[in-house]
């Protein structure tokens, strides 16, 4: 027996970023916006003892880690720690989401094991503990199970979905090789020491949620929404690969209404004004060599659910 569970890619259309905590977090306003590119996890039945095992296909698999440091595989062996029984399952991971790119792939797949292996093994955990256990998994896990158009804060795992209007068109330019989370948090906090700022959480004032950012989305305006695009985090990933600065100037060169850097980076997320922009965009920015490749797509779109055929 097996279920499949399809998980979107989000991109942060606001990424507020706090001082640094003394546990080595910082506070968040991440505006969190589900994106049609996905993932797909697969759970299959294993025989008893065999514990949870890994495979992937796709774009990027050889990047992706098949041990137990994959959330995927940690998702199902909390899951089932926390049902009292062992974790006899295989997990297939077909990919799809640009590894370390920002489009929280990883945390993703997480999500989509919880759901998976919840219904692989008939648990029918309830909502609010699967969003606990996922946010044990990792900041950007909870909202990967929600989907939608949520706001993240704490570090990201306290979710307040927001209200939206129609749909967004979008693309997002993959760059070549990953960035590394911590390692952009880390060069936003020296670039704040540079600046003379500070970067502690005394320094740096707690962020909240833009008002024109949540209007544009409740109002479905794609202008407003482009106007407002901010992320906190992108002149550190500027810093770490100066290259991503062509790629965002080659997108908005060819007609994206708003453009950033998607979370850590490296990929770059472009907003058009609608279906036919995007993909005249994504052909212009794969033609332009700013990137590896260029996808259109369109949002938002619900969180981790298992396909029905």
């Amino acid at each position: 027996m097996s279920v499949t569970v399809r998980v979107p890619a989000k991109v942060n259309v606001q990424l507020g970023v706090g001082g640094l905590r003394r546990d080595g977090f910082h506070d968040l306003a991440n505006v969190f916006f589900a994106v049609a590119l996905g993932d797909e996890v697969t759970a299959t039945a294993a025989a008893p003892g065999a514990g949870t095992t890994l495979t992937c296909t796709g774009p990027d698999a050889g990047q992706v880690p098949l041990d137990d440091s994959n959330l995927a595989a940690r998702a199902a062996r909390l899951l089932a720690a926390h049902h009292g029984i062992e974790p006899d399952v295989h997990l297939h991971i077909a990919k799809d989401i640009p590894v370390a790119g920002g489009m929280a792939g990883g945390s993703a797949d997480g999500a989509a094991a919880l759901v998976a292996c919840d219904a692989l093994w008939a648990l029918d955990t309830p909502q609010e503990t699967l969003l606990a256990l996922a946010a044990e998994l990792g900041s950007d896990v909870p909202f990967a199970l929600l989907g939608g158009v949520a706001l993240g804060r704490g570090r990201g795992e306290i979710l307040e979905s927001l209200p939206v209007t129609g749909t967004f068109h979008w693309v997002f330019a993959v760059a070549d090789g990953g960035l590394s989370t911590p390692a952009v948090f880390h060069e936003c906090d020296r670039l704040r020491e540079a600046a003379g700022t500070g970067s502690a959480d005394t320094d740096v004032p707690t962020p909240d949620a833009d008002p024109a950012l949540l209007a544009a989305l409740a109002d479905g305006d794609p202008a407003a929404l482009a106007a407002a695009l901010t992320n906190d985090l992108q002149s550190a990933a500027l810093s770490l690969r100066p290259a991503l600065a062509a790629t965002l100037a080659a997108g908005t060169q060819a007609g994206a209404i708003g453009a950033l850097v998607s979370g850590s980076g490296p990929t770059c997320a472009f907003l058009t004004k609608d279906a036919e922009a995007a993909e005249a965009v994504a052909a212009a920015l794969t033609a332009s060599g700013t990137c590896r490749t260029a996808r259109a797509t369109h949002g938002p779109v619900p969180g981790a659910a298992v396909r029905t055929r």
